[in-house]
């Protein structure tokens, strides 16, 4: 699906343009994320991201007021002595703070955003899409995850990390790979679909962990992608899931990832401990999301 195809599918999905808040762990001038908030903008979205001046990767759900820059910023996106919080000029939609990517959330959501939505907060947090992927244990020091994390749990907004698990970092200002427009593709269109459900977008004090597998060989394109229902931690003494594809144990990320094809999983986390959610959160998800959602083979 290209990004011209995404403005049409808003409208065909019933949903409406929102204002979204986004953020990630790997910098503001990432191309992952620019392509993401290029998708957001061409599917009718008021989207403005709030992101780390340079990559903050692993950093969790650390939060420490900003503080001034003394050297440019990440790929040379911004000069020294720049400040504790900036923005692109001539884009004002993009927009930098010199901390962690919690806190880059926090005031996206507190204070970068209102100021360009005449005093209004987000509808929706989106974080990533993340240069590697965070599965099981990862997701608890995920910067990425943290973002996504503070606005569900803190700012009670309803929120979805993505993570793709080809790696590699790439500039904004370079030309776009591959693998950065199918990422941003396949998120757009999960984001659609979660708007289109109606709200609430999710139950409250859940975000949702998705990870993409890698762009290559026979998933080059997001029309070969399939979505996933699954679960953040294995669950060997947990109570039983939502039930779905006949079974009330949803397969690990891991699994999913590790199944031959171009699988994506989407898991239901726990805004409180980034574990999986309880059966009846993820059920909501699951009926939210039911036209798109398939079983592994």
């Amino acid at each position: 699906m290209r990004l011209n195809a995404l403005v049409v599918l808003l409208p065909a999905l019933g949903a409406q343009g929102i204002r979204i808040i986004q953020s990630n762990d790997d910098g503001w001038a990432e191309q992952y994320a620019r392509s993401f908030h290029n998708a957001l903008i061409a599917a009718g979205h008021d989207a403005v991201l709030s992101a780390p001046a340079e990559n903050k990767s692993g950093s969790g759900s650390l939060d420490i007021e900003p503080s001034p820059r003394s050297t440019p910023c990440q790929y040379d996106s911004c000069p020294a002595n720049s400040g504790p919080i900036g923005r692109n000029e001539t884009s004002p939609r993009l927009n930098w703070v010199n901390s962690f990517p919690a806190t880059s959330m926090r005031y996206g959501i507190d204070t970068i955003g209102p100021q360009l939505w005449n005093g209004e907060g987000p509808e929706l947090a989106v974080s990533g899409p993340n240069v590697g992927s965070n599965l099981y244990l990862a997701v608890q020091f995920s910067g990425t995850v943290g973002a996504a994390v503070h606005a569900a749990k803190n700012a009670k907004i309803p929120a979805i990390a993505f993570s793709g698990a080809s790696e590699g970092t790439l500039a904004w200002n370079s030309p776009e790979e591959p693998r950065s427009r199918v990422y941003a593709e396949l998120a757009a269109t999960l984001t659609n679909a979660v708007i289109a459900s109606g709200k609430p977008y999710l139950p409250e004090d859940v975000f949702l962990n998705v990870n993409f597998p890698k762009v290559e060989g026979q998933c080059t394109e997001a029309s070969q992608f399939k979505w996933v229902l699954s679960r953040i931690n294995v669950g060997l003494f947990s109570a039983p899931d939502t039930e779905q594809c006949g079974s009330t144990r949803l397969p690990t990320e891991l699994s999913v990832l590790d199944t031959d094809g171009c699988y994506i999983s989407v898991s239901v986390g726990d805004a409180n401990d980034k574990t999986t959610a309880p059966a009846e959160k993820q059920a909501v998800v699951r009926d939210k999301l039911k036209s798109m959602l398939t079983c592994l083979p």
